[in-house]
């Protein structure tokens, strides 16, 4: 094979033509350069058209049918719903709310509140919460979630469409999806996996579009409108949630291995002609999809102007720019020698001191402190009381603010003993410190040092700043033994406790659980009790963006704790356990999060036969033995090798999270392998031996078949089999899917397959 000329400033020598240019395509630069699947990719389609869209529109139909059956049910608040839900109002309300995910999909679903003129005053507070007593355009939240989720089946349809496959073969792997009880849970209720899972679907079926483009013409205006339907999808999923990193990987691996095929110097690109596709694909995949992500958090910046619940997630400086709200307009100033009382975030309890005193012995045999008790109280009341005062030699007055970060006491109202915590273990954690209090004389003297504390800010930017009531969280720090105070409703004290939330101090000091607030200033002057507007001042944007990220990850990361329902990846494949999103006990009704146990089992076995093939195919070719013919093999190392890899970079980084993980992360890895099993299984049950099993039919003139035979009728049976299985499970299931249906215990025994456990079996 001869070698291209040396180009000079850039150009081809006469003798050499641009494949770049429009009268050519890539294949006529040289011999053996040619594009993954290039020559299945440009075929015509197997079968008439018509046959397409009547598939099409049946897996449609069916899709529509099992999202939208009694979308109404329940009228009550279903697992998420409580979040997604709750964010929609704010939005309409425009408070300020903070969430770990990005805010397009919220924002999504806020906008069909809007269009249905909807106020947000219901706030989604609690699972179970009726609709029909909160009105709340629940059914538009739903359908609208629906509508997606059905149209995700069409496009999953016709990326294998484009890729060529069967119409059989297109229907069965969209409707895995179409069908699958997973998928249909998801994408029926107020949550954000529907927009998430279509904006997955959609940048793969646009990319496959932009490749085929490429292999015919690249630069044409079918080519820059499938490049950027590409980037606009991906920032869709970035926008959506996080874990759009990952499509951007599985894309990434896509666009570099097709750009290290056109660097390849017999493909007769100019370097000039190189970094255009490459600097086009970098503006129109990277560049593009930044500005819209950035563009939806300018958005969110711009609508939740009002401050709110997300307040106290935000530094001082952001919390500045927003303008006062009921919440706001009540926060008030915390000075020294105030009387307050301090409300645990996460559950809600006050911090609560009594004259009951701790066990000296314990159950187990440890030894306590036998100090007065320090619990967590979920109601009002004087013993929640407790007074602010400097430390010793401060020469802070009267009046003056408390400031974040300050060495503080906290004098106990109701028994006049100071707050302490000292290296003694807590009732239930050995680990953690017991919280007591101690006589005023004693915490003035020699144990002086144990009775410091600081309010200590979640952001240290904000340390100075000035305590609030409300709306100023903050971690209540011992100074001398560096814990923070932790509270719990995991296990209540015992009677001698009055069954009481234990409260303890935390080696874990960052523990976004550790967070307390001010919630009232007890007596307050009337002067103090005046409102004076605040100011509102602007931030730039970058600045606002950029803290939101350093929260939402941060807070994400600390998501670590053990949930009964959590998921760890090497369980997925089997679906072997779900969550429970609703139940109802008078009716013994209930919705169950699970998978379609039979075709998730079906895609584990196709990816393990697809990794024998490749595996065996690799072996034997060393060997000089040529199994498989031209066409297979481009099938198997185009379209099927891109599903597999896009299924492991939305599967294998779960391993690597520290956070909890939940069945519905790893719907977008099940459905790429939705698209993958069904196109492995159409190259199984066609003709893939080659012609010359002792030559190998890459080498250029080799004769081969072009259009393998598919064996249709065993093809056909194959795929009636498994489609059958996996819509028997989902009849059998449906009763869980949707909660429509009271089963007997021994129905719901039935049904508790594996490690799956369900409500009401007894």
């Amino acid at each position: 094979m001869s070698v291209p000329k040396k180009r000079s400033h850039g150009k081809l020598s006469p003798s050499t033509k641009d494949v770049d240019d429009p009268s050519l395509k890539y294949t006529k630069a040289a011999s053996k350069c040619e594009q993954v699947a290039e020559h299945w990719l440009l075929q015509p389609l197997p079968e008439p058209e018509s046959r397409y869209s009547f598939w099409v529109v049946v897996v449609t139909l069916l899709a529509f049918a099992a999202r939208f059956y009694k979308i109404w049910y329940p009228k009550e608040v279903v697992f998420d719903e409580v979040h997604f839900g709750k964010f929609a109002s704010y939005y309409l309300e425009r408070s300020y709310f903070f969430d770990v995910h990005p805010p397009f999909a919220k924002m999504m679903i806020a906008f069909i509140g809007w269009l249905c003129g909807y106020s947000g005053s219901f706030k989604f507070d609690e699972i179970g919460y009726s609709y029909e007593t909160h009105p709340a355009p629940y059914i538009a939240y739903r359908s609208f979630n629906a509508i997606l989720g059905t149209l995700t089946v069409p496009i999953l349809f016709n990326t294998l469409k484009e890729l060529n496959f069967k119409a059989m073969t297109c229907a069965f792997a969209s409707l895995l999806v179409a069908i699958d009880t997973a998928h249909i849970t998801e994408t029926r209720l107020i949550l954000l996996d529907a927009i998430l899972l279509i904006s997955i679907a959609a940048t793969m079926y646009c990319y496959v579009r932009f490749y085929k483009c490429q292999l015919r013409q690249p630069f044409t205006w079918s080519w820059y409108i499938w490049l950027h339907g590409t980037g606009l999808s991906l920032s869709f999923v970035i926008s959506t949630k996080y874990v759009g990193v990952m499509t951007y990987a599985a894309i990434g691996f896509a666009v570099v291995a097709n750009l290290w095929q056109l660097l390849d110097i017999r493909a007769g690109l100019s370097l000039r002609l190189f970094m255009k596709h490459f600097s086009k694909r970098l503006n129109g995949l990277v560049l593009i999809p930044f500005v819209i992500y950035l563009f939806w958090f300018w958005v969110h910046f711009t609508i939740l102007n009002t401050s709110g619940p997300g307040d106290a997630f935000m530094s001082a400086e952001f919390q500045e720019t927003l303008r006062d709200s009921p919440l706001s307009i009540d926060s008030k100033t915390v000075n020294y020698f105030d009387t307050i009382t301090i409300k645990h975030q996460d559950t809600g309890a006050f911090l609560h001191s009594h004259l009951a005193r701790y066990p000296q012995r314990y159950e187990d045999g440890r030894i306590s402190s036998a100090g007065q008790q320090v619990t967590g109280y979920a109601h009002p009341d004087f013993n929640n009381q407790w007074e602010v005062l400097p430390p010793h030699d401060s020469g802070v007055g009267k009046g003056q603010a408390v400031l974040l970060n300050q060495h503080i006491r906290l004098r106990h109202v109701a028994t006049d003993t100071y707050l302490l915590a000292h290296d003694v273990a807590s009732p239930f954690y050995p680990t953690n410190e017991e919280v007591t209090t101690v006589t005023l004389e004693e915490g003035d003297g020699e144990l002086y040092s144990e009775t410091l504390f600081a309010f200590q800010p979640l952001k240290k930017s904000d340390e100075g700043h000035v305590l609030k009531s409300k709306t100023v969280s903050f971690r209540l720090f011992h100074v001398d033994t560096s814990v923070a105070l932790w509270t719990h409703n995991d296990e209540l004290l015992p009677d001698w406790g009055f069954q009481q939330q234990e409260v303890n101090g935390n080696k874990k000091v960052t523990d976004s659980s550790n967070n307390w607030a001010i919630e009232e200033i007890v007596d307050l002057d009337e002067d103090r009790k005046l409102y004076v507007p605040k100011v509102v001042k602007s931030l730039p944007f970058l600045k606002k963006w950029i803290e939101t990220q350093k929260s939402m990850f941060e807070h994400n990361n600390k998501l670590s704790s053990e949930h009964p329902f959590a998921s760890e990846p090497y369980s997925w494949p089997g679906s072997l356990s779900g969550v429970s999103f609703w139940t109802n006990g008078d009716e013994k009704k209930q919705i169950y999060f699970i998978g379609n146990i039979i075709g998730w089992w079906f895609q584990v076995i196709s990816l393990a036969v697809f990794v024998g093939i490749i595996v065996a195919d690799l072996i034997t070719r060393h060997r000089g033995y040529y199994a498989l013919n031209k066409i297979t093999r481009e099938k198997l190392y185009g379209p099927l090798m891109f599903f597999f890899i896009s299924w492991c970079c939305h599967y294998f980084p779960f391993f690597l999270m520290a956070r909890q993980k939940f069945l519905h992360h790893y719907l977008p890895a099940h459905l790429i392998a939705c698209l993958f099993s069904g196109a492995l299984w159409e190259v199984i049950f066609s003709d893939c031996k080659s012609l010359n099993l002792e030559k190998d039919e890459e080498i250029s003139g080799t004769p081969y078949q072009k259009n393998p035979k598919v064996y249709v009728k065993p093809y056909a049976v194959f795929l009636v089999c498994v489609s059958a299985a996996a819509a028997w499970f989902f009849i059998y299931f449906a009763p869980l899917v949707y909660g429509d249906v009271s089963l007997s215990p021994s129905e719901v025994v039935s049904r508790e397959w594996f490690d799956i456990e369900l409500n009401f079996s007894k």
